[in-house]
């Protein structure tokens, strides 16, 4: 490999180093934006779950009663309250699959699943962390590695690439 290939390559390798070290610190923030909506949807929750039962209702008995209506406006109210419902119990599973996640893993627990409207809020609101915790200097040489070896292999295909090229230049 010429030095200019290895100037390359180590760029690259920098370059997605610094990207994926700041996988763990996103991950953080969408963690606290998670936090952030269950609270919300919880008030929601809460006062849905004690006016049924003001009215001798559990939940459930509750929805049915909006999906059983005649009126088109309370049956919409009830799907809209069951997906409520339904996000809010998201949430929380992943609030605690995020919560019991090792810190390098996090990550991945964040993308199985993720929210569509936290992580588009995260998302836009994201600001770049210091890798200092372990688990960014482990995605940061995990970004650096990958990078590097992607950038070795491009260079790899374009000399090859360049070489035929010559050759065919040459027996004509």
């Amino acid at each position: 490999m010429g030095p200019i290939a290895r100037i390359i390559t180590i760029v690259a390798g920098l370059a997605g180093g610094t990207v994926f070290s700041q996988a763990p610190e996103f991950a953080q923030q969408y963690r606290q934006r998670i936090g952030g909506a269950i609270d919300e949807l919880r008030v929601i929750v809460e006062d849905f779950n004690r006016q049924a039962t003001e009215h001798h209702l559990d939940r459930q008995q509750a929805l049915n009663t909006y999906a059983q209506s005649s009126d088109d406006f309370l049956r919409d109210r009830g799907v809209s309250m069951q997906s409520t419902i339904t996000r809010y119990e998201t949430l929380l599973s992943q609030q605690l699959h995020l919560g019991t996640a090792a810190p390098v893993a996090k990550p991945f627990v964040l993308l199985r699943n993720a929210d569509d409207v936290v992580f588009a809020n995260t998302w836009r609101d994201f600001v770049p962390g210091v890798p200092v915790s372990f688990a960014g200097l482990v995605w940061g040489a995990i970004g650096f590695v990958s990078s590097s070896v992607v950038a070795a292999l491009l260079g790899l295909c374009a000399r090859r690439a360049s070489r035929r090229r010559r050759g065919v230049r040459q027996a004509s």
